[in-house]
């Protein structure tokens, strides 16, 4: 049977934070359940045995991992890991699915800043909001997301995408400024209302805006209206996926984005290779 977490009852002294480093179900495999509640994570920055904030229960053997209940203090659910299932009912904190390469991470509810930030691999589906820099470059970094697909089907905050490199973000809600800020290369997808100034700095990659014009910088030039072949197909992959297009009306992409775009190039201050799609103004 799957590994259970469920957090304990609140108390007057329950931890404002918890790092949950290491409690992975690729790490996890071979480690006796008592082994298991035995595993420190840093509660107020202070190490305390894994058991004394949660009920542990199964085993890891199967590489599936059920977190039930409030996990939105617990940070960095799912970082760094390389093969399995996360499954959070409920939200999650900042960091989930930082620098992860493979596996799976679900999040029935919200996620805080920072999700998905410097993916390598895997998939990461979320069915709330998530917050500031969603699938982005971490601080000091040139590069941030090298691949993996990231579906948020809420809405997210500002810099989504930041310095993407490669790979899938697909936001079902609106966003906030600068999204695709230094988009290096990689796809976003923007299915509600997109903030101010995105792609900003855009060197190559795509950004599609399924609702409505974006508010793009001054230094994008406008392109050609046409039908791009690969928008139906990655339509069809994000479907897949779970990604839910709130601007098809019905719930369906994939008979969403055929027929004829509006194309933009840009950012041309850094190159002009990068290109932003809309629906053309009726």
């Amino acid at each position: 049977m799957p590994l259970s977490l469920t957090p304990v009852a609140s108390t007057a002294d329950a931890p404002l934070s918890i790092e949950f480093d290491g409690i992975l179900p690729d790490r996890l495999e071979g480690l006796s359940i008592d082994a298991i509640r035995r595993l420190p994570v840093l509660a107020d920055g202070v190490p305390r045995p894994l058991a004394d904030l949660f009920v542990v229960a199964g085993d890891g053997r199967d590489g599936l991992i059920l977190c039930d209940g409030d996990f939105s203090r617990v940070h960095r659910l799912a970082a760094g890991m390389r093969r399995g299932t996360m499954r959070v009912r409920g939200s999650v904190g900042r960091h989930a699915a930082e620098g992860m390469s493979g596996g799976t991470l679900t999040v029935d509810g919200d996620a805080g800043d920072w999700l998905a930030a410097a993916l390598a691999g895997g998939s990461v589906r979320v069915e709330g909001d998530a917050g500031d820099n969603a699938a982005a470059a971490l601080p000091g970094s040139r590069a941030g997301v090298s691949g993996g697909i990231v579906v948020i089907n809420g809405a997210v905050g500002g810099l989504a995408g930041a310095r993407m490199r490669r790979g899938v973000l697909a936001i079902g809600g609106g966003c906030g400024e600068g999204a695709a800020f230094e988009l290096l290369a990689g796809t976003v997808i923007v299915a509600g209302r997109v903030g101010r100034r995105c792609g900003t700095g855009m060197r190559r990659g795509s950004f599609v805006a399924l609702s409505s014009q974006p508010d793009l910088p001054p230094t994008f030039r406008r392109g050609v209206t046409w039908s791009p072949g690969f928008l139906p197909l990655l339509a069809g992959r994000l479907a897949a996926a779970g990604f839910r297009d709130t601007a098809a009306g019905d719930g369906a992409p994939s008979g969403s984005w055929s027929g004829a775009w509006q194309q933009w190039h840009g950012d041309l201050l850094t190159g002009g290779r990068g290109e932003v799609f809309h629906r053309p103004a009726c």
